[in-house]
């Protein structure tokens, strides 16, 4: 029969073992902590109106219900936009001044999405608006006033290479055709690329740049041809 004092000892190993395992294990995190948002959850939120990359360009269109107001600045123009992703499409409305020539236009356009395939996506963009131009002279010698009809096919291409940063190939070609005189006519043909970055606070910023053609006249038989360009800065936030 066991002696009852030989309980201690087996009684002090016990309480050790415990004890050792409760200073082993981890503590657990207060109530109140906000959980981290990883890596790998913000690649879920992807395509998603709670994906906070891109604003001013980026993403080619913009998710179902997301809404993102923009402004750039840049040679030859300056602009400011809004944009709005509705059913599959994104609706934009834009203004611009083009500086050189002291000239203004105010466009919609929409976009759709044709392609997404892996970090790529790929949409045309349709349009329409008019341009009022001053005729200034001082930077642009061959500039003529008048009223325009602008008509804007183009098209831009998305490669998210991060989880904040997007890779953007761009292509416009805006038609402008006189309204006031209607022998007057401006088409340019620009490609060219840039890059959209995520800042935080839902604030994006785009670096972009293109080079064309530009030819224009400003009455029949009057047709000239010019290097044609566009360097931007722009930043833009997503409001929802």
């Amino acid at each position: 029969m066991m002696r009852p004092g030989c309980f201690g000892p087996l009684v002090s190993a016990l309480l050790l073992v415990s004890l050792e395992s409760a200073a082993q294990a981890p503590a657990p995190a207060p109530a109140d902590e906000t959980p981290r948002v990883t890596t790998s959850d913000t690649a879920l939120l992807r395509g998603t109106s709670e994906d906070p990359l891109g604003a001013v360009l980026a993403p080619v269109t913009l998710p179902d219900g997301a809404t993102a107001l923009y402004g750039f600045v840049g040679a030859p123009e300056i602009g400011v936009g809004f944009r709005q992703g509705i059913s599959g499409f994104e609706l934009e409305a834009r203004a611009r001044l083009q500086w050189f020539q002291l000239s203004a236009s105010l466009e919609l356009a929409v976009r759709r999405k044709v392609l997404e395939q892996g970090i790529l996506s790929l949409a045309p963009t349709l349009g329409l608006g008019v341009v009022l131009n001053s005729g200034a002279t001082y930077m642009d010698d061959r500039n003529y006033s008048g009223v325009l009809f602008r008509v804007s096919p183009g098209l831009v291409a998305g490669w998210r290479v991060a989880d904040t940063v997007s890779v953007l190939g761009l292509l416009d070609v805006p038609v402008d055709i006189g309204l006031s005189n209607g022998q007057s006519r401006r088409i340019q043909a620009l490609g060219g690329g840039g890059v959209e970055v995520y800042l935080g606070s839902n604030l994006s910023a785009l670096a972009a740049g293109q080079l064309g053609v530009e030819s224009f006249q400003e009455r029949s038989g009057e047709s000239h041809t010019r290097l044609g360009y566009s360097v931007r800065l722009g930043l833009g936030v997503r409001l929802f």
